[in-house]
C-alpha cells in the first residue's frame, strides 16, 4: 500500500485550511459516484473536509487510560455500536433516564473526525481530557494517534460481511447524495467498493488492520462480528461489557441494553424521525434494516462473486471470514 507523505505538525500549529489544502494537492484524487471528490492518504480515501480534523486527531488527540474508542468502517452497524457502548457505560445502572430518547446516538458519541460536521454544537469537547470519555472514529487504524496506540484505552472494532457493508452503503449514500435522483447504478457501486474507491476504503485494508493488531493485542482491542452480534446478542454485548470492565450483575439488566438499543425501538422515536445530527445527512438514513443477508435481495451473482474474490479471499488469507 502506497504510503503519503507525512503532514508537518510539528511546524504548522494548529492546523489550518489552507495548511491542508497546500499540503494535499499532490495526494491522489477521485471522484466517488460522480457526486464528491475524494483524496487518498495513508492508502485510504477519505471524502471533503475529513482530512483536516484526521490529521487534528492524530497529532493532537491526548488519550487517557480510561477512554473507550469505538471504531469501525462504514455502514457495519456503528449507530447499534454506539447506542450499546453509551448503555453500558454511561446508563448502566440508572433506568431512570433514558439518554437514547432525548438524542441521536450520533449526539451522544460523536465520530471524531466528523463532529464538525454536526448540526448542533456538542455537549463536551473531544479533545478536553480531564475526564474520561466515549468516541467513535472511521479512521483506518494506520491514522490513529500514537497516545491511542500506546496508552492502555480500549477499543471496540465492529466488522460486518462485505456484501452487507456495501448494500447498507448504498442505499445511504443514495439517500443524500442522489435525493431526488435515481439510484447510482449497484453494478457501479461493486466496481468502487472492490477497487477500495471509497470513504475510507479500501474495506479489506481497513477490516484487515484492526484484526491483526486485535490478535496481537487482545487486551486493547476487541474485534466484533455484526453477525454474531445479531445470531448472539446477549453473549456479545456481555463480551463488551466485560471489555469495557462494565460486566452486567444480572441477566435481566442485558436483556434492558438490548431493548433500549434496538433497531426498532430507535427508528421509532421522535427524536431519530426527524431532523440531521449530521449536516444534510437526515436521521433517518441511520435506520433502515440491519439485517444480515439482505445483499442477496440486490446482488447478482455476478457481483457475489467479484466481492468474494476480490474482498473475501484476502480476508480469509488472515484467517477472518466475514
Amino acid at each position: 500500500m502506497m504510503k503519503s507523505p507525512n503532514f508537518p505538525t510539528q511546524i504548522i500549529s494548529p492546523i489550518e485550511d489552507n495548511d491542508v489544502e497546500k499540503w494535499s494537492i499532490g495526494l491522489p484524487k477521485a471522484r466517488f459516484w460522480d457526486a464528491m471528490d475524494i483524496t487518498q492518504w495513508e492508502g485510504y480515501w477519505f471524502g471533503p473536509g475529513l482530512l483536516k480534523p484526521a490529521l487534528t486527531f492524530r497529532s493532537s488527540f491526548q488519550a487517557r487510560d480510561d477512554d473507550v474508542i469505538l471504531a469501525s468502517t462504514m455502514k457495519t452497524g456503528t449507530t447499534w455500536l454506539k447506542s450499546l457502548s453509551l448503555c453500558i457505560l454511561k446508563n448502566h445502572d440508572d433506568c431512570k433516564h433514558d439518554m437514547l430518547a432525548t438524542e441521536n446516538p450520533h449526539f451522544h458519541v460523536p465520530t471524531i473526525e466528523s463532529a464538525l460536521f454536526s448540526a448542533k454544537p456538542l455537549h463536551f469537547d473531544i479533545y478536553d481530557a480531564s475526564g474520561p470519555r466515549l468516541l467513535h472514529t472511521h479512521l483506518p487504524y494506520v491514522v490513529l494517534p500514537d497516545s491511542v496506540k500506546e496508552s492502555d484505552c480500549k477499543v471496540v472494532y465492529l466488522a460486518r460481511n462485505p456484501k452487507d457493508t456495501l448494500i447498507s452503503m448504498w442505499h445511504f449514500f443514495n439517500s443524500f447524495l442522489r435525493p431526488d435522483q435515481k439510484p447510482f447504478p449497484l453494478e457501479k457501486a461493486v466496481d468502487c467498493f472492490c477497487s477500495g474507491l471509497h470513504q475510507y476504503g479500501p474495506f479489506s485494508d481497513h477490516v484487515a488492520e484492526y484484526w491483526l493488531e486485535s490478535q496481537r493485542r487482545p487486551d486493547k482491542i476487541l474485534f466484533v462480528k455484526y453477525e454474531e452480534m445479531k445470531s448472539d446478542p446477549k453473549g456479545q454485548v456481555s463480551r463488551i461489557a466485560e471489555f469495557l470492565g462494565r460486566p452486567f450483575g444480572e441477566e435481566g439488566q442485558v436483556d434492558d441494553v438490548l431493548w433500549r438499543c434496538s433497531l426498532e425501538r430507535l427508528k421509532n422515536l421522535e427524536v431519530n424521525k426527524k431532523g440531521s445530527i449530521l449536516l444534510n445527512v437526515p436521521n433517518t438514513s441511520f435506520f433502515r434494516k440491519g439485517e444480515v443477508g439482505d445483499w442477496k435481495n440486490y446482488l447478482t451473482s455476478e457481483m457475489e462473486d467479484r466481492i468474494n474474490q476480490t474482498i473475501g479471499l484476502k480476508l480469509e488469507v488472515l484467517g477472518l471470514i466475514l
